[in-house]
């Protein structure tokens, strides 16, 4: 069993979910031919074959629309969008039709199509290429919103996400395609969705992040941990449906919480989750809840980059605001 990257893990799902089931199959830009701008379905087209390996036109509107018709149809698309800086016109298809079908038909269909894309900063790209938007899509009744911090999530929810029968934004943090590898079993063993997973036990405080801040956020335990202070570390994983139980016991457990977000401060889905906690563990909070976000701007050019993004430095100093209070 060898050790393998993000973008390698989603490689490997993807080629199990179409070898476990014939419905499955993957459509968009470049995601035939040349494998995906960074290479996640690489080797799928030969294996496959075109009928279930589909490049597309430059056209996300239209990828989102084929995508809802072959899941109406019976089969489970694999869609991908290749930055979520241009999914924006998938918006109609996915909140008008894909995200309503289970209830315009009073459960007769749903929609189990997957819709993927790279999403948030730390590559040196452009603005459209380093959006962080999760959050409006977590106002859509009827979407699921996955987000993976690891090759084994990675693989694992994304298993979860094709076997769906309602529709998945599945965002994969671009960073962390090539940033870490780890060892991932390929025996089809999905991870449940609509979970929080407990990254790192701790008893003093509680660091809540998903996606690229999951690492931040582990960083940031170390540095705690050097000073004597206890830090949980909480993947979110799914935004939504969100696991608020898991939240809401960690903080009353520890007392105090800071949520890392890497979208701007404003309507970022870390003020959901705050006012879930102050709703679920208002008496067991010591201290304010702290927020450690980016900026309300778009994404810089890549020599501002790095300022805009939240780092393991700034989690810990929020932490240590936190701490004040007795």
């Amino acid at each position: 069993m060898s050790e393998i990257n993000l973008v390698q893990a989603v490689n490997l799902a993807l080629a199990r979910a179409m070898a476990d089931d014939e419905k499955v199959l993957v459509l968009g830009q470049d995601i035939g031919i040349n494998g995906g701008v960074f290479r996640a379905t690489d080797g799928l087209l030969k294996r496959f074959g075109e009928d279930r390996v589909r490049d597309t036109p430059l056209a996300e509107a239209m990828i989102g629309g084929i995508s809802i018709g072959l899941a109406l149809q019976g089969f489970r698309p694999v869609a991908e969008i290749q930055f979520s800086g241009f999914i924006y016109p998938c918006i109609d298809q996915l909140a008008n039709h894909a995200s309503r079908f289970r209830t315009r038909t009073r459960g007769r269909l749903s929609c189990p199509m997957v819709l993927r894309a790279p999403c948030s900063g730390g590559t040196k790209a452009l603005e459209h290429h380093s959006e962080s938007n999760e959050a409006m899509f977590t106002n859509i009744p009827g979407l699921r919103v996955v987000i993976p911090s690891s090759p084994k999530m990675a693989y694992g929810l994304l298993l979860a996400a094709i076997r769906d029968p309602d529709p998945v934004v599945f965002l994969e943090p671009t960073r962390l395609y090539r940033a870490v590898s780890e060892e991932v079993v390929d025996d089809g063993t999905a991870l449940p969705l609509d979970r929080c997973f407990v990254r790192r036990e701790g008893t003093d405080l509680t660091l809540i992040a998903w996606g690229a801040m999951v690492r931040e956020a582990l960083e940031s335990a170390q540095q705690l941990e050097a000073r004597g202070v206890s830090a949980e570390v909480i993947d979110v994983a799914t935004l939504k449906p969100l696991d608020e139980a898991t939240l809401v016991a960690s903080v009353q457990k520890t007392g105090r919480c800071v949520i890392v977000q890497e979208a701007p401060l404003s309507g970022g889905y870390g003020g959901e989750i705050a006012a879930r906690i102050a709703d679920g563990a208002f008496s067991s909070l010591l201290a304010p809840i702290q927020r450690v976000t980016g900026y309300d701007t778009v994404m810089p050019l890549s020599r501002l980059e790095q300022i805009y993004l939240p780092k393991a430095a700034s989690v810990t100093t929020a932490a240590e605001r936190a701490m004040v209070y007795a």
